[in-house]
């Protein structure tokens, strides 16, 4: 049965997200202010979290930051807040869905049906993220090869990005939206010197034995293949494209 988690402070919205939930089946716990949100997700590690922007205490936006710290679990973010600038911004800080108040019972299960199907593994900070990686959310640091790796911000959401996106080439302009916060795609060369500095900290930490984590695909973009052997045959997430089959090139060098 999957486990969703509720942080909203509104009473009589958690009794009827309680309600429509548990009739379709799922288990249900509830947080009434965000640093109790934050609590409850690292102790209960729900499938899934509905998060109010409102909620009191640490506000829905610090738990979204720190949510997506520690985990790639779908968040469908409810709120009363109904401006475009307000769903944007949601939806690039890391939200998967937005659903307004008041909302339609159906639509919502609906929404968080759809969510589950199509999350994966979730990766949860932690864990070790390939035979030789661990990242370290609270000090921003990596653990490769067996020594830390103090990161910028930009480069460990960078990391932590196509960590998630394991077994996946992740086009450049999708790195420059959700890494940079630029949907514009017109500054991939942006994103070719961070995964360069990235590469060569990790390189530096691992030494001469250490395998390059991070895979470059020409025109396409990067995968993460965590310090192994590329699998043959995966996919490329990115719409599809004319032109030659992308190739999968050895590391760039400096």
């Amino acid at each position: 049965m999957p486990k969703l988690l509720i942080v909203d402070d509104d009473d009589a919205s958690v009794r009827a997200l309680r309600e429509v939930l548990v009739r379709h089946g799922y288990d249900v716990v509830a947080a009434a202010d965000g640093r109790d949100g934050l609590r409850l997700l690292f102790e209960e590690t729900p499938d899934l979290m509905i998060l109010d922007l409102l909620v009191s205490g640490l506000n829905g936006w610090r738990v979204l930051a720190r949510a997506r710290d520690m985990s790639d679990l779908p968040v469908l973010v409810l709120s009363g807040l109904s401006a475009v600038e307000d769903r944007v911004r949601a939806l690039r800080a890391g939200a998967d869905d937005y659903v307004g108040k008041p909302f339609d019972d159906e639509e919502l299960s609906a929404r968080v049906e759809v969510l589950l199907r199509r999350a994966g593994r979730r990766y949860w900070a932690g864990e070790r993220a390939g035979e030789h990686l661990r990242l370290v959310p609270e000090r921003r640091a990596a653990v490769w090869y067996g020594n830390e790796v103090r990161l910028s911000d930009l480069e460990y959401r960078l990391l932590q990005f196509l960590v998630r996106s394991r077994g996946r080439v992740v086009p450049s302009e999708q790195l420059l939206a959700r890494v940079w916060g630029d949907s514009t795609a017109v500054g991939r060369d942006r994103v070719k010197f961070g995964v360069l500095r990235l590469r060569r900290k990790l390189r530096d930490a691992a030494g001469p034995e250490g395998r390059d984590p991070v895979e470059a695909v020409r025109g396409v973009g990067y995968r993460f293949v965590g310090g192994e052997e590329t699998v043959p045959g995966e996919q490329v997430a990115a719409p599809s494209r004319t032109g030659p089959k992308a190739r999968v090139e050895r590391p760039e060098s400096d």
